[in-house]
C-alpha cells in the first residue's frame, strides 16, 4: 500500500491521525507484534475482564460553551499529552482554497495578542516539552507533550490561540514558501505521490477527498490572509473543538483547568458542513504513471467502499476484518500467495480506511519481482479478489483474525498518547466515544458471512481506479 494517499500532512512529519489510522498503528500488531502465545494468553485475559471494560476507559464532559473535554487516565509517570482537536479539515475547504486548512495550522505557531511569533514553540521547549500539529481531511489538531505540571501553562497557551491568532504578511508570505517546499519534497519529488493524487482524484468523482491535504500548488499561492482568516474565525471555536488530556491527570483536576481556560472563550454560531456529494460510480478507471525516478514498479487497486458514516455502514467492521485477513503483514493471504508461494510479487497487501465523515477506500497493491510482468501481476491479484468474492473466508482465518485484532488492543493502552489520538481523532471526525470503547465487541461479532457479503458489494471494478507506478522507458 502506498500510504501516502492515507496520510495526513503536519507541521513538520507526517503521522497517522485517523482512528483508523491508529488502530493499524496501535490495534493491529505494527508497532507490536506479538507471538502466537503471548496473543493467546492475552486473549484469554482481554476475554475475560478488557473487552466489556472497553479499550481506555476515558471520562468526558462538556463545557457550556460546548466544547468537549476527555481524560485518560494512564499514571506510570508524571506526564501528560494535551491535544486540542477542531471538527474542520481539507473536506470542508472552499473552491479555490485547497490547502488552506493545512497552511493555518502552520500559521497557527505565529503570534497572538498577547505573544510573538514562535513564542508559544519557544516556551514548550523551554519547558521541557515537544509539540507539534497535523492536519487531516477531517480534522486538524495540536498537541503537546510535557510534564504534568507544566499543564496549565500550555492550557493558557492553546486557548489563547483558539481566538487570539494574529498574522500579517510578513509571517504569511515565508510560511507559504515553507509548504510550497513541503508539497515539493514530499509529492512532487516522490512519483508514488503523484500517483496518489492521481488516483484520489479519478476514485472520488465529487468529494472533496479527492484533493490534497496539502492543496495544489496553485492554490497554496493565491491563498491570502483575508481568507485564511475567514477560515480561522468560522472553524477555531470552542464549540468545534474537543480537548483530549491523557496520561497523569485525573478529570476532577481537569475539569476546573478547562472551565478555566477554555470554558471562558464564548461559543460561536455553529458552522453547518456542506461537503458535495459523490455520485454513482459506473465505470472502472485506470492511472499510470511513468517517471524516470521509478525503480520498483508497483499496482494497486483503489475501490470506493462505505465506512462508519457513510454508505452501507453494516459492511464496515466485516472489511475492516478481512483487511487483516488478506493484508496482515507477511502472515496474511496475499502476501503469502503472491510472495511466498507463487513468487510473483516482493510485497502484496490491503488496507481499509473507513472511519472519515465521507466514503471509505479499499486498497489492495503489490509490487512485482524482477522478470514478472505488471499483466501477470495483476491477473494474479484479480485471482485472489474473485476467490474472496466467490468464496469467502474461513472460519478459521476470521477467528485468527479477530484474536490478534482483539489481543493487540490491549497494547493500545501501553502509550502515553495512543488514547488520546485514537479519541480525538474519532471524535472530531463525526464518531463517539462508544466506537471506539465497542470497537473489540463489534470485531469479534464479525462472521465469514458478512466478510463475504461486504466483498460482493465492495469490489466491483466499476467502483474502483487502478493505480500502476512504472519506470519511464528509456530512463
Amino acid at each position: 500500500m502506498n500510504v501516502a494517499i492515507l496520510v495526513p500532512y503536519c507541521k513538520a512529519t507526517f503521522r497517522p491521525t485517523t482512528f483508523d489510522a491508529l488502530k493499524t498503528r496501535f490495534l493491529r500488531g505494527r508497532m507490536f507484534p506479538l507471538k502466537s502465545i503471548v496473543a493467546g494468553v492475552i486473549v484469554s485475559i482481554l476475554s475475560a475482564t478488557s473487552v466489556a471494560a472497553g479499550v481506555f476507559n476515558p471520562q468526558t464532559i462538556t463545557l457550556k460553551n460546548g466544547m468537549q473535554v476527555v481524560v485518560v487516565e494512564n499514571h506510570r509517570v508524571p506526564v501528560v499529552t494535551h491535544m486540542v482537536w477542531y471538527r474542520v479539515g481539507s473536506a470542508d475547504e472552499g473552491p479555490g482554497e485547497t490547502g488552506i486548512a493545512h497552511f493555518l495550522e502552520h500559521l497557527m505557531f505565529k503570534g497572538t495578542k498577547k505573544r510573538k511569533p514562535g513564542e508559544f514553540s519557544a516556551i514548550v521547549a523551554r519547558n521541557g516539552g515537544q509539540e507539534n500539529a497535523f492536519t487531516s481531511t477531517d480534522h486538524t489538531a495540536y498537541y503537546q507533550t510535557l510534564a504534568v505540571d507544566r499543564l496549565e501553562l500550555v492550557m493558557e497557551m492553546e486557548a489563547d490561540r483558539m481566538t487570539n491568532l494574529v498574522i500579517t504578511d510578513k509571517e504569511v508570505e515565508p510560511e507559504r514558501q515553507v509548504v510550497l517546499e513541503e508539497r515539493r519534497s514530499r509529492v512532487d519529488n516522490n512519483p508514488g505521490s503523484i500517483l496518489s493524487e492521481h488516483v484520489s482524484g479519478a476514485l472520488f468523482l465529487n468529494h472533496p477527498y479527492r484533493n490534497p491535504v496539502i492543496g495544489w500548488e496553485h492554490d497554496i499561492r493565491a491563498l491570502d490572509i483575508k481568507r485564511i482568516l475567514a477560515f480561522y474565525k468560522r472553524w477555531y471555536a470552542p464549540n468545534n473543538a474537543i480537548l483530549v488530556v491523557a496520561g497523569d491527570i485525573t478529570m476532577e483536576k481537569l475539569k476546573p483547568l478547562a472551565e478555566k481556560y477554555y470554558g471562558a472563550i464564548p461559543a460561536q454560531p455553529p458552522v453547518t458542513r456542506n461537503r458535495a456529494k459523490e455520485p454513482p460510480q459506473k465505470a472502472e478507471r485506470r492511472v499510470v504513471l511513468r517517471d524516470k525516478r521509478v525503480r520498483q514498479a508497483s499496482w494497486q487497486r483503489s475501490f470506493l467502499a462505505p465506512g462508519l458514516q457513510w454508505g452501507a455502514k453494516q459492511h464496515a467492521y466485516p472489511l475492516e476484518v478481512l483487511s487483516d485477513i488478506i493484508g496482515g503483514g507477511a502472515s496474511g493471504r496475499l502476501y503469502r500467495h503472491l510472495v511466498i508461494e507463487k513468487k510473483l510479487a516482493v510485497s502484496a497487501g490491503a488496507f481499509y480506511s473507513g472511519d472519515d465523515r465521507g466514503p471509505g477506500r479499499f486498497v489492495f497493491s503489490a509490487s512485482p519481482r524482477t522478470g514478472v510482468s505488471m499483466e501477470a501481476l495483476e491477473k494474479a491479484m484479480e485471482t485472489e479478489i474473485a476467490e474472496i468474492i466467490t468464496a469467502g473466508v474461513t472460519i478459521d482465518e476470521v477467528s485468527r483474525a479477530i484474536e490478534r485484532m482483539q489481543a493487540e488492543a490491549v497494547f493500545a493502552r501501553d502509550s502515553l498518547s495512543g488514547g488520546a489520538r485514537s479519541l480525538g481523532g474519532a471524535l472530531a471526525a463525526g464518531l463517539g466515544i462508544d466506537d471506539v470503547e465497542s470497537w473489540p465487541e463489534r470485531i469479534a461479532a464479525v462472521t465469514p458471512d458478512q466478510i463475504q457479503a461486504a466483498a460482493k458489494a465492495v469490489f466491483d471494478t466499476n467502483r474502483s481506479v487502478t493505480g500502476m507506478l512504472l519506470p519511464k522507458k528509456g530512463s
